[in-house]
Order: structure tokens, then sequence, then C-alpha cells
């Protein structure tokens, strides 16, 4: 019985044997068989056709890895490249806007310079250090006091024309009402002096930046444009300091003076450097009294 089952098995797993040795074969033929034309191995050909699709994909994923680190390192640069551009660019703008300043400083200089130099009057530079909180800015405070010769009523002026006048004075300080405040006031006229008959007076408006000039003739010849100079007669400011130039004309008649508004020439707005004049008005002379004749008293 054994031996019939043995036989019965041989048989039945003959044909598997015969497959097996069959796909052997086929196999050991195909990995020594080579191609006519190229002399390879059809075995290495079948296999990097075979793996080709996936070293496609690795391929590609490398490259892109690569590309990605080469990005993310360009970025890098480029962030660093930018970084320094802004800050080369924020400091020429710093340096754009020193210089700006300093030739905005230069040019107040000058004109402050140039006012010494037309004028025969001692003078004190100094600098504003504060101004009033009121929406105008009437009054204003700069760094020189009575250490620096700076008293009470005298004028303040700037290269442009005048600016107002000391009302305050402690040894390092000053505080001047400028033209614009209602309660200043200058004599002027209109022209020059002793070339014209327009003569007035100018005070500030108070709410406004321009000033009012009372008191002209109707008679006068008032024009827009026309410059406005002061006349001395105030006891506060030497004649022929600039005021402003006249900007609106209300004309008048015979008995009724011209209303003129006045643009100051200072740029009080932005007052950043002024000079007081060392300026005391002279002393007017009193008036003559008639003495009586003696020859004619008598007793």
């Amino acid at each position: 019985m054994a031996a019939i089952r043995t036989q019965r098995e041989i048989r039945q797993r003959a044909p598997v044997w015969l497959a097996v040795l069959l796909i052997a074969n086929a196999g050991i033929m195909a990995f020594h068989a080579r191609d006519s034309a190229t002399s390879q191995r059809m075995f290495r050909v079948w296999i990097q056709a075979a793996a080709s699709p996936a070293q496609n994909v690795s391929s590609k994923a490398s490259g892109a890895g690569s590309n990605l680190v080469r990005q993310i390192i360009n970025f890098r640069s480029t962030a660093v490249e930018n970084e320094q551009l802004r800050q080369r660019l924020w400091q020429t703008e710093l340096e754009l806007r020193n210089a700006r300043q300093s030739a905005v400083e230069n040019e107040r200089l000058k004109g402050l310079l140039n006012l010494k130099e037309q004028n025969t009057y001692k003078q004190v530079a100094a600098s504003v250090i504060a101004r009033d909180s009121s929406v105008w800015f009437n009054t204003i405070t700069i760094d020189r006091g009575s250490s620096s010769g700076v008293g009470l009523n005298m004028p303040v002026v700037t290269g442009g024309g005048i600016v107002g006048r000391v009302i305050a004075v402690s040894p390092w300080t000053a505080q001047v009402m400028m033209i614009t405040d209602e309660k200043a006031a200058a004599g002027a006229i209109v022209g020059q002096l002793g070339g014209s008959g327009a003569l007035g007076s100018v005070k500030g408006l108070g709410e406004s930046n321009l000033i009012e000039m009372s008191y002209v003739s109707g008679l006068q010849k008032v024009e827009v444009g026309d410059y406005i100079l002061t006349t001395g007669q105030d006891g506060i400011y030497p004649p022929g300091l600039n005021v402003g130039e006249v900007v609106q004309v209300k004309p008048g008649a015979g008995t009724q003076a011209h209303e003129i508004f006045i643009r100051p020439s200072a740029n009080l707005d932005r007052l950043e450097e002024v000079a007081v004049l060392l300026y005391h008005a002279p002393a007017r002379p009193a008036p003559e009294q008639t003495l009586p004749n003696v020859d004619k008293v008598k007793k």
C-alpha cells in the first residue's frame, strides 16, 4: 500500500516539478540570453525596464527636494539682502533729513546775520524754547534773559521782519508777545518813511495770523502788495523795520479811515531762532516852557 501511495504521489507531483523545472530552465535561459545588437543580457534590460518608473519617481522627488532646499537658501539670502537694503535706505533718508534741517537752519542763521549787518543796533540771538498753549501761539519763550542784556519791551525780530516785544524777563529766559496778539501794537507806515503820508497803527487780531492797520486816512492811496514799515513812534520798535505786506484793503473815504489787513513778513508759525534788539527808544524832549519876561513884570 505504501508503494502504491508513493507512486500515486509521484504521479500527482510530477506536473508540478515539471513546471518548476521548465520555469527554472526559462529563467536560466533568460538570464544568459543576450541582445544580438548590443550583446547586453536581456535579463538586465528587463530589470532596468521594470525599475525605470520607480527610478523616474525617485529622481523627480530628489530633484524637487533639491530645488526646494535651493529655494529656501535663496529666500534666506534674499531676505538678508532686503534687510541690508532697508537699513541703507533708512540711513540715507536720515542723512537726507539731517541735511535738509541743516540747510533750513543755515538759511535762518543767514537771515539773522543779514539782519545784524543791516541794523546798527546791538542784538542777542536766541532760540525759541516754548510756545503758548493757545490756538494761535501769540506768545513764545526764548532762551535769553536779563543775564544776556534782554529787558522789557525790547523788540524781537527775524530776518523777515518784526516778531513782537519782550513782556517778561528772567535771568535766563524771556517771554515775547507776538505782533499778532490783540494786545500788541506798533506805529507803522505804508511805504518808505518820508515818502508816504499813510501813517497809522498796526495791532494783532488775536484769532487770526493777520495784522490790522488802523487810522490811515481814506484819502491816502493803499493797495494790495504794499509793504508796511515801523515808524518808531510807539517807543518800542525802531523805525524802518519790516512789518508785513498788505493782503486786503477796505477803502475808506475823506472822513473814514481805510481798513487794512497785513500778513506778517516773519514766519511766526515756524519760529526757531530770533534776535532781540537791545534797543531803547530815545527819550522825547520835554516841551519848551515859555518863561515870563522879567522886564514886563512890574510890581
